[in-house]
């Protein structure tokens, strides 16, 4: 990753990239676990959307947290359909890079993923993360339906005060419906199961989620 793709303002719909009809192919089943990446799924599981920078790291934490029944890689918030790797870290797609989570309400909670995700990450650095800028690498919550979103941005407040008690600057998180997650290439799916000693980009602030 290494900076790739520093476009730090949004791309204009009508500036983008237009993408293709035909997806990316999905590998059958996680490196890791051995379940599928792609549903359908079994049913009672839920699923949850996050960018906090590379998503090599990101998918890393997530798919070792029990409860969690499979994660991949992708991209999503942008505009480009089926956007291929090398597209996006261009920052003309729009997208960030994201880890789709599926996992077992009943095991972990969605409040308990959200305090994975803003205790891992810098969420007040804009459209960067650590030392890959651009507009991939911004910190996002994509939420699968009402209650989420309002989860989401309820826990944006509560860590904004954690964030701004400690001297940092304000959240910059963008929290927004999911309107299509797009899978990546096979090759960063798992990426550090497969390379463990690839790249990491964990620019947290240290910080707590409040209990």
């Amino acid at each position: 990753m290494f900076g790739m793709g520093r476009k730090t303002t949004m791309v204009a719909a009508e500036d983008a990239l237009r993408g293709r009809s035909t997806p990316v192919p999905v590998p059958e089943k996680h490196f890791v676990n051995g379940h599928p990446l792609a549903p359908p799924f079994p049913d009672g599981l839920a699923s949850a959307v996050f960018g906090s920078g590379c998503f090599w790291g990101t998918e890393e934490l997530f798919w070792q947290v029990p409860g969690v029944y499979t994660t991949a890689v992708g991209y999503a918030g942008g505009f480009t359909e089926n956007p291929h790797y090398e597209e996006t870290v261009t920052g003309r797609t729009g997208h960030a890079e994201v880890v789709l989570v599926v996992f077992d309400p009943a095991v972990v909670s969605y409040a308990q993923l959200l305090k994975i995700f803003w205790e891992t990450h810098d969420p007040t650095q804009g459209m960067r993360q650590g030392n890959d800028v651009g507009t991939t690498y911004r910190s996002a919550i994509y939420t699968t339906d009402d209650a989420q979103r309002e989860e989401a941005e309820a826990s944006a407040k509560v860590y904004g005060d954690v964030v701004r008690a400690a001297g940092y600057g304000e959240i910059t998180t963008e929290i927004a419906p999911l309107t299509q997650f797009y899978y990546a290439e096979d090759y960063h799916q798992q990426y550090l199961a497969k390379n463990p000693n690839g790249y990491r980009c964990h620019s947290s602030t240290g910080l707590a989620y409040p209990a």
